[in-house]
């Protein structure tokens, strides 16, 4: 059973067998993965020699032994990169310098001609092209005579190879039989590295008649004339840098261009260049090559006055000693500013004319400066500011605000009392209180409360900044501190408001920002609290006195304190205190002023009430007092007393 091949049914298994664990074969040694032989088969049973696989377990054996692992890889010689052959040839070039024979009818000794050409190999392809160098005014066409291309060398198939050329060798390409004289260094060079060494180079072969031919050809020019100009200054050009204002225009601006002097006919072209052409139309010749006029538009008065005529006159023209860098071309109106010119034409004007040209112009056009937008007039919604700030951005945006001068004086205003100038007598006795804000110029006026007056008080203008009278709306001014005086005129909303007085905070507020204020200003507030009582007078001052009786503001505080303790009704109360400011003639207008009782009772209906129904420690007046035919005055004083008692 043992010498059956291992196919499928000739082997026979132990199924009794459960142990089929596999033996431990590697290890690692020296950070290295090492193969060992295994102590036992499959399931622990014996192995067979004959048949297992060799491992190779004990270091001291040579075989064993391994260099890799202790000196590392060999290190193979690196493989030079490999290059196609077109790829290592590229734009290498061998030139040959050569000539043919052309055959030509119309020459009467000899029918040809020789012509000079250059042979051009290219290594990268091995094809070969023909170019002959132009000579200027020679009388037929030159340039490439056989196209670049691979070029037969036999019918059998074979092409020219850069060996089959050499200094003496002919060439037949393409039906022309071409003999080559020489070549250039790098040639040489290059068939000297490939193992061929050049001939020498031939002379420049001429062929007699050739010659000849072209002597007896040659124009012997007179002296002075245009073709002896013409054959002298031929391709000879004079360039200038020069730049066009046509800021004037509409949508016009500074513009450079190239001027063009031709000296074998003496005329002149403009160019455009390319800078200009971006967003315009494109005119390669702003001016064509023409003979240019000085005076086109301010003749002489000799000048011919039409066509005929002037063809017998002399025309000046422009020549090159009219144009000198930092001078003007004028070129049928418009006008040309030279700033430059090139090293050839300085030259030409040191050797031949004898004059230098300046050096470079340095011009700088003016800024362009957007046109500031015309202001649109003020239509009366809001602020004049508000309009300005949806006028110059496209968002509305709130104007700007002085901060510094909003943290300096900000929760300062200043008070002043003042009075309505009115026709109507009912305004005669309003009082008025105006608030004048540091912090951002506004005003506030409020209304005193006079109680039966028939006006109610409290707020009479809003925070607003008030114009000046007789200002411009567009450009408005504003009532600042120095136009608030001490008896002097504010109108506001087309109201006259007379100021009368002030706060001592204004005063003190003054002496310490005198810049603010004219002395004018100062002068009459002082003056006003010197009246007053609250300032000294200055040595040698005197204040003015009034002799009228008068009381202050705080004796109507107290009238109405007094009045509660009484029992009078509240329409009593409100007709006394009324009466009170009716007949209140004080230049504060809050003092005290006699009220005659009597008067008052003759007016009430209630007269009975306010004489006999008081009780407590209030007395009423004595009966004979009231219908006595004199008038009796009381005053707060007394009303005071008759509580007292």
């Amino acid at each position: 059973m043992e010498g059956l091949p291992k196919l499928p049914g000739l082997q026979i298994e132990d199924h009794t067998k459960q142990n089929h664990h596999l033996s431990h074969s590697l290890t690692i040694r020296n950070g290295y993965c090492v193969a060992e032989e295994p102590a036992c088969a499959i399931g622990g049973a014996g192995i067979f020699r004959d048949q297992a696989v060799q491992f190779i377990s004990k270091t001291d054996d040579p075989l064993a032994y391994d260099p890799i692992l202790t000196y590392g890889c060999i290190r193979k010689p690196q493989v030079p990169p490999f290059y196609p052959h077109f790829v290592q040839y590229d734009k290498m070039i061998l030139t040959f310098r050569g000539y043919f024979r052309q055959q030509v009818a119309e020459l009467p000794e000899d029918a040809n001609r020789i012509r000079y050409v250059n042979i051009l190999y290219f290594l990268e392809d091995d094809t070969i092209t023909v170019l002959e160098p132009q000579i200027q005014n020679s009388g037929f066409p030159q340039g490439r005579i056989i196209r670049r291309s691979r070029i037969m060398k036999n019918p059998s198939g074979e092409f020219y190879t850069w060996k089959d050329i050499n200094i003496g060798s002919q060439l037949n390409l393409n039906g022309i039989n071409f003999h080559v004289t020489g070549c250039d260094p790098f040639t040489r060079e290059f068939m000297l590295s490939q193992g061929i060494e050049l001939q020498e180079p031939e002379a420049q072969y001429t062929h007699p008649v050739y010659a000849e031919t072209i002597g007896a050809s040659e124009i012997k020019p007179q002296a002075d004339g245009k073709l002896r100009r013409f054959l002298d200054y031929q391709g000879k050009v004079l360039h200038f840098d020069c730049v066009l204002d046509e800021s004037d225009r509409p949508g016009g601006t500074y513009m450079t261009y190239k001027l063009f002097y031709y000296l074998e006919d003496d005329t002149i072209s403009i160019k455009e260049l390319k800078e200009n052409r971006e967003g315009r139309d494109r005119f390669p010749l702003l001016l064509k090559r023409t003979r240019l006029e000085k005076n086109l538009h301010h003749p002489p008065v000799e000048y011919p006055s039409n066509e005929r005529d002037r063809e017998d006159r002399s025309v000046d023209y422009y020549t090159p000693s009219d144009l000198m860098i930092g001078e003007i071309v004028s070129v049928y109106g418009r006008q040309f500013l030279l700033i430059d010119c090139d090293e050839f034409t300085r030259q030409y004007y040191e050797r031949v004319l004898k004059k230098r040209q300046r050096e470079r112009f340095i011009f700088h056009p003016p800024k362009k400066v957007a046109p500031k937008p015309n202001i649109p007039p003020y239509l009366g919604l809001g602020t004049p500011e508000d309009s300005l700030a949806s006028h110059f951005n496209l968002v509305a945006k709130p104007p700007k605000k002085d901060i510094i001068n909003y943290l300096q004086n900000v929760n300062k205003y200043l008070r002043y009392g003042c009075s309505l100038e009115s026709p109507y007598p009912e305004d005669r006795n309003r009082k008025f209180i105006l608030q004048f804000c540091l912090s951002d110029g506004t005003i506030t006026i409020m209304e005193l409360k006079i109680p039966n007056s028939g006006i109610m008080g409290g707020r009479f203008l809003t925070s607003q900044r008030v114009w000046k009278p007789g200002c411009d709306p567009h450009q408005p001014e504003y009532y600042t501190p120095k136009d608030i005086l001490i008896n002097s005129t504010l109108t506001i909303n087309s109201h006259r408001f007379t100021i009368s007085s002030a706060d001592l905070y204004v005063y003190r507020y003054m002496r310490e920002h005198p810049e603010l204020f004219t002395d004018e200003a100062i002068d009459s507030v002082r003056k006003y609290h010197v009246a007053e009582g609250n300032l000294r007078p200055e040595p040698g001052e005197t204040p003015k006195t009034d002799t009228t009786p008068r009381q202050t503001c705080n004796e109507l505080t107290e009238l109405e304190k007094a009045l509660k303790d009484t029992n009078l009704c509240d329409r009593e109360k409100d007709q006394f205190i009324g009466k009170y400011h009716e007949n209140d003639k004080v230049k504060d207008g809050l003092p005290g002023q006699e009220v005659d009782i009597a008067e008052l009772r003759r007016t009430d209906a209630c007269e009975e009430k306010f004489v006999g129904k008081v009780s407590g420690d209030f007395h009423s007046i004595p009966a004979k007092e009231s219908i006595s035919p004199e008038r009796k005055t009381v005053t707060f004083g007394d009303i005071a007393a008759e509580k007292d008692t």
